[in-house]
């Protein structure tokens, strides 16, 4: 079980966020997104919570020299990449910083998930690991935040459980529907942004607590407890 909030932008709703015990926050350093944090206020908040939150650094199509910098500033170690970034790209990253997580974000569209086996597969050819997999709905020119669902009933019949990384269910995901999300895809984890927000970029904590409080209990109603999770092993 695994739930992660995403897109804090400040200390106060970070701290009201970590209240609710999630197992992730996320960070987003996208600058085109009104979720955008900045790299000292991302420092701060690193520092002051508790560090059984795992902090998450969302990056999309960033510089080599910036994903560094970040990293080493706010001293994130797990890493969204959520933009077009290459298999090589991710292996620079880790020839830099071989401590960092690295998860990778797909957003899928028509072709379904043929485009995570051949990226998968050219990152096992260049040693690159990929620690958890995130799939996210496809928006053109949009990169995560959109409220737009995956298809679920896709993901459940082509993600490769028992070989590729644990997964992580987004795209469009709220209280009201990430048990029945959770129920049909089975994933290690869910993430959430935009569907708990009374408004853009602008946390809800009530929302929060009622989408952490469902995810949990739909984790546990398909028997996916804490020993799973922290085991870190795929789920079906």
């Amino acid at each position: 079980m695994w739930i992660k909030i995403c897109g804090i932008k400040n200390q106060e709703s970070a701290r009201a966020v970590a209240d609710l015990h999630p197992s992730a926050i996320g960070l987003n350093f996208y600058r085109k997104t009104p979720r955008c944090v900045d790299g000292d206020v991302a420092q701060t908040i690193t520092r002051e919570l508790d560090k059984s939150v795992e902090f998450v650094g969302l990056f999309v199509n960033h510089t080599l020299a910036e994903v560094i910098s970040i990293c080493d500033h706010t001293g994130i170690k797990t890493l969204q990449i959520h933009g077009d970034e290459s298999e090589e790209f991710l292996a620079s990253v880790l020839q830099q910083r071989p401590d960092l997580q690295l998860v990778r974000a797909f957003r899928i569209g028509d072709e379904g998930l043929q485009p995570i086996a051949k990226y998968l597969a050219n990152c096992a050819r260049l040693n690159v690991p990929i620690h958890r997999v995130l799939v996210d709905s496809h928006v053109k020119d949009q990169y995560g935040g959109t409220g737009q669902t995956v298809a679920w009933e896709t993901v459940a019949h082509e993600y490769r459980y028992d070989t590729w990384p644990p997964l992580i269910l987004a795209g469009g995901l709220t209280a009201d529907n990430v048990a029945a999300a959770i129920q049909a895809v089975r994933p290690w984890g869910v993430d959430v942004s935009s569907g708990v927000e009374s408004s853009t970029g602008v946390k809800d904590p009530e929302k929060v607590r009622e989408f952490i409080a469902n995810a949990r209990a739909a984790f546990d109603k398909i028997g996916d407890g804490e020993e799973d999770s922290l085991r870190n092993e795929p789920r079906r």
